[in-house]
């Protein structure tokens, strides 16, 4: 289930607010910019359908996006538990960085956290299957899959290059928990 915690950048035991209401974390993340939606796909998403097909399924969407944004490139990204690089990939996305382009994703299958650091607070988002999340350019944050990775999503990009992470060198997302995952 979506979730969205907010805590202060300095402590986050302190909750400011939680939520598992997908129209309230829409509403919250919409005020400092990010777009939070739910979409629903125009045929049944099973197991190892393949990337094609995913990407035909949510079209719409899909096309909406590169309408109103100006998204150029679309793919479809799969990492599963028992991939080999699955602890070097997840250590790669745990330290604070930005990118020059917006961060697209919407969860096909599976989830991971985002952790928005965003003025004085840590937007924490549990994004999970039909999630879409819109991290804005600029924008500080940091990524956790979790220990045992299971998630397959799209991606949206103007340039791909731009989705470089810049790292930032603060240890910020050494204070907050890690996601473990189910």
């Amino acid at each position: 289930m979506s979730a969205l915690t907010v805590t202060p950048d300095t402590n986050p035991q302190t909750i400011l607010q939680h939520t598992t209401d997908g129209a309230e974390i829409a509403k919250t993340l919409a005020s400092v910019g990010v777009r939070f939606e739910r979409w629903e796909a125009s045929t049944p998403i099973t197991d190892g359908m393949s990337h094609e097909d995913i990407l035909v399924a949510y079209d719409p969407e899909i096309q909406k996006l590169k309408d109103s944004e100006g998204y150029k490139t679309v793919d479809v990204i799969s990492l599963t538990s028992d991939h080999p690089q699955k602890d070097e990939l997840r250590q790669k996305f745990l330290s604070e960085h930005t990118h020059s382009e917006d961060e697209v994703r919407f969860f096909v299958a599976g989830e991971g956290v985002f952790y928005l650091h965003i003025e004085d607070k840590v937007y924490q988002v549990l994004c999970c299957k039909d999630d879409l999340i819109s991290v804005p350019d600029m924008t500080t944050h940091w990524f956790d899959m979790g220990p045992t990775p299971n998630f397959t999503a799209i991606r949206l990009f103007n340039d791909p290059a731009g989705w470089v992470a810049n790292f930032t060198g603060d240890a910020i997302a050494d204070q907050f928990p890690k996601f473990e995952g189910k």
